[in-house]
Order: structure tokens, then sequence, then C-alpha cells
């Protein structure tokens, strides 16, 4: 290898230190702009959330499979790593042809304002956080680029002629350049987050509710609601761990005094609900059981918690719905829809608007200040969090951000059995051992759970008490076993549609099916 090769690589990977770091800048700065503004007028937020927006289902199915709640994190992990390795090859385009350079920022800039401006409730306002951004990366990688060039040329060559000094006090220069610049972003980004906190007054509205007594308080839990198996999940689900999927790359951050339900559409009268509207009427509570239709068979998104609301029935009962509605589309504030049957909204169900969840305000990603909750669907139809708009309409005139993307019009919960007790893989000791776990069919009850080792008969197994047949119920079982290698199989027995069927099904388009295996061994 030549001695001009090495000082050119050197010196690339120095231009593409300055791109990553001015990227730092556009981020950083618009971080500290977008305080002022939503949170989806800043770029990371902007640009996450079309990339969910435009996710094909086999890639939001990967994605909830091998990252599960986790799937948020994997993608704002995967957008650095884009946006670095575009940065860098921006750095040494801008390096050699500044033109080039400036032309691909300008271009980047471009792509993140039309991310901001598509999003819902965006107005021309929401662009500032992303053009101040924008302005200041260009101005940081000019400087760093110069420093560079004057670093690693000498005087009148061109900017690919390096020297083969590295040590140099005008290359140390620019790392102390590249340097201050990246702690200048990182100030502004850990700024901007800061101020934002500062400004948003939910945390503090949260713990300053207090709700009325519920004119319909949830029945009490029959005694023997938990399977006596250790490591069976809690009956009632701690809203810590509850599953959380949803498309919200950032947490939308609503005032109770701002929040406004409008209800319109297919109806006789059109009207709004404000948040202390709700806390005025009659409220219900329930203990509820929900559902991810993602969720793969003996998969974790489900959780059962007891929820506060006003039922929706009551709200349509108001708007009375023309003749010819069958569905109604919700809303919520960072634009996600849902499609949900109209006739589901309007049974005996207990479908409500929650405002609170296990005696407590609705946490802010589960949907603070107002979420729905609608037994017996999968929350992709149902299930919508930050709700601000209420559409009776037909699903032959409005589709919903699932349907719209291949899932099915339609989704009903199916009937499930999980085995949590053993794991997967476990190693168990030789004897009797106990297993366990949980079975759910919203709206129709569990009336038994059937286990079978090794391909071997079926054998009932003890069911927990039932609170409702909106929640899930849990199981328990003894097994004398002998040692090496087990499996165990699963099924449950609904008391509308029976037994629950053994066929394979994805996640796609409503829910999976089928029975689960757990493979284990005894030594």
């Amino acid at each position: 290898m030549s001695n001009s090769t090495q000082p050119r690589r050197g010196t690339s990977l120095l231009a593409a230190l300055a791109g990553i770091v001015a990227a730092g800048v556009v981020l950083g700065i618009a971080e500290l702009a977008g305080a002022f503004f939503r949170a989806s007028a800043t770029p990371v937020v902007a640009m996450g959330s079309t990339f969910i927006d435009f996710t094909p289902p086999w890639m939001k199915d990967f994605a909830i499979d091998t990252f599960g709640t986790n799937d948020k994190l994997a993608l704002l992990v995967g957008m650095a790593v884009t946006i670095a390795l575009l940065a860098a090859v921006l750095g040494v385009v801008a390096f050699r042809r500044w033109v080039l350079g400036a032309a691909g920022v300008l271009l980047m800039g471009a792509i993140i304002l039309a991310c901001v401006l598509t999003r819902a409730g965006a107005s021309v306002a929401d662009a500032l956080p992303t053009v101040a951004g924008t302005a200041a990366g260009l101005f940081a990688l000019r400087w760093l680029t110069r420093r560079l060039r004057s670093a690693v040329a000498d005087p009148g060559a061109e900017p690919a002629l390096v020297e083969s000094r590295p040590h140099t006090p005008s290359r140390r220069g620019f790392f102390a350049a590249a340097g201050v610049t990246a702690v200048v972003a990182a100030a502004a980004a850990g700024g901007g987050r800061l101020l934002a906190g500062a400004r948003n007054n939910v945390a503090a509205v949260r713990s300053g509710l207090q709700f009325p007594a519920p004119a319909s308080p949830a029945p009490a839990l029959p005694a023997g609601v938990q399977s006596p198996v250790a490591g069976v999940t809690p009956f009632v689900t701690p809203n810590a761990d509850f599953y959380r999927i949803d498309t919200a790359l950032s947490v939308p951050q609503l005032s109770t005094e701002d929040w406004v339900l409008r209800v319109h559409g297919m109806v006789e009268e059109e009207f709004e609900l404000s948040y202390q509207d709700l806390l005025d009427a009659d409220l219900i509570e329930r203990h509820v059981t929900l559902t991810c239709v993602s969720n793969p068979v003996g998969g974790d998104l489900a959780g059962n918690a007891k929820w506060l609301g006003y039922p929706l029935r009551e709200v349509l009962a108001r708007a009375r719905p023309l003749d010819g509605a069958d569905m109604v589309l919700s809303t919520s504030s960072d634009g996600f829809s849902a499609s949900t049957p109209l006739p589901v909204l309007q049974d005996d169900r207990d479908a409500i608007l929650a405002i609170a969840m296990n005696g407590e305000p609705l946490p802010v990603e589960h949907g603070f200040p107002v979420r729905m909750v609608v037994p017996g669907l999968y929350g992709y139809v149902s299930a919508t969090k930050w709700v601000v708009d209420l559409e009776v309409t037909r699903f032959a005139d409005r589709t919903a951000y699932w349907t719209d993307r291949g899932w099915a019009e339609q989704g009903p919960i199916k009937t499930m059995a999980r085995v949590e007790v053993p794991k997967p893989f476990a190693t168990l000791d030789a004897g009797t051992v106990g297993i366990g776990g949980v079975a759910w069919s919203q709206q129709r009850g569990i009336t038994e759970v059937e286990v079978s080792v090794d391909g071997g008969d079926w054998e009932s197994v003890t069911l927990a008490a039932e609170a409702s047949v909106d929640t899930w119920r849990q199981w328990s079982h003894q097994l004398t076993l002998e040692p090496g290698p087990h499996t165990l199989r699963a099924r449950a027995t609904d008391g509308v549609d029976g037994l629950q069927t053994d066929e394979r099904a994805d996640t796609v388009p409503d829910g999976a099916s089928g029975w689960q295996t757990v493979q284990f061994s005894v030594k």
C-alpha cells in the first residue's frame, strides 16, 4: 500500500467523523427548539413515526416477535445507526466537494421536514425545529470540513492531496473542534429534553387527580382466582408490567384540561366531551383482559387490569347513530385509528372510555388521559389510546390504520391456553411437579383446560376461580415425571365455541391460533 493511500483513508475517516458530528448538531438543535413544539415536530420522532406508518405487517410482526415490547428501542437504535452511516457519507462528500455535500444535507432536511409536516395535526410552525437544526448542521459541517482541510492539505493543494503527519497541531485542532461541537450537540439535546419535561405538566396533573366513587364498582374478586403454582403471572397485571404495543414512538403528552373527545359522523347529535364531563358521569369499574393481535401462541402480549371509565354505549346512546352505520372509527391524538363494529359498542359488554387503571390514573404510555377498553376484541380494532375522536360511520366508507395494512376488519379474540410453568427448555427435578398458566376467551369464558405430556392422553387441569368471562382464567396441575426430555401441550375450551382450534395460524391477519407446545427436561 502506498504512503499516499493511508493518509487519504485517514482523511476520509475524519471527514466521516465531521459528518456524524454535524448530524448530531442537526438533531441536538432541533431537539432544543422542539421543546417549544409538539414532540412529533422533532426529527427523530417524526422520522421514526413515519417509518412505523409505512412498516408492512410482516416487518411489524418480525419486530414484535424478535424484540417484544422493546421494538421501539430497536427502531431507535436502527435509526441511529442509519443516520450515522448517511452522515458519514455526507461528511466525506462535503469534504471533497462542498456543494454536493451541502445539497445532500438540504435533501435530508427536506425529507425530515416532509415527515414532520405529514404527522397528524401538524402545522407550518412545526417546521421550525427542523429548519433550525438543518441550518446549524450545515454551519457545523462547513466549519469542520474547513478545519480538516487546513489540517491535512498543503497550501494550495487539492483537498484529496493530504500529508502524512497525523499529529500536527492543526489536526489536533480539528479533533478539538469536533469534540466541542459534539458537546454542544449533546448539551442541546439534553437541554431540549429537560426543557420539554419542565414545560410538560402531565406528571403533576396525574398525581393530583382524584376520581369519584364509581356508580358501578368492580365486583369483588372471588377467592382462588390466582393459580397456586409459583411462577404463574399475577391475576391482576401491575401497571409497570402491562404490555405496551402501539404506533407512538413518542408518547403523547395530553393534559386533562386540553383533552376533548369529538363524537360525530352518522349520528343525530354531534357533541364533544371534556375530561370533567367524564368525571361527572356515572362511571363503571371492571376487570378486563386485553390481548394484542400480534401475540403469538404462548406469547406474553396479554394482561389483565381493573379499569375505571364511562360506558361507550352511553356515549353512542346520546349520539343516536343513523340507520346504516355499522362502525365507529376511533382516532388518537397521534393519528392512529381503529375501526370497531358499532354493535359491539352498543351491547351489554362493558366497553368503556377508560380513565384509570388498577386504581390510579392511566399511565401516560397506556393512554392518559383517556383510552378505549373493549372486551372481546383485539386492540388493533378497539383499544385506541389517547383517543380524541369517535366517528360513527360504515366499514364500506372508512378504513383504519391496520386494516389499511392488510389486517382483518373484524378482530374477535381467539381462545388460547398458555403454559407459564414450566418455561421452555427448563430443567425440573424428578418427581411430582406443579405446572400452570392462564387461558382466555373474552366474552365466552373458559370452561376447561387440558394438557398432554409426550403425546399422551389429554388430562383436565384444575381451573382457578372465574372472575368474569372478560378476564383470563388461571389453571394448575400436578405431574409425576421420570428423568429425561418431555413435551407438554395445552388447549382450552370456551363456553360458546367449544374446543380451541389446533390449526396453526400466524398473527396476520386476525390473530394467532394453535396449541402451545413446551419442551423441557427432568433430571
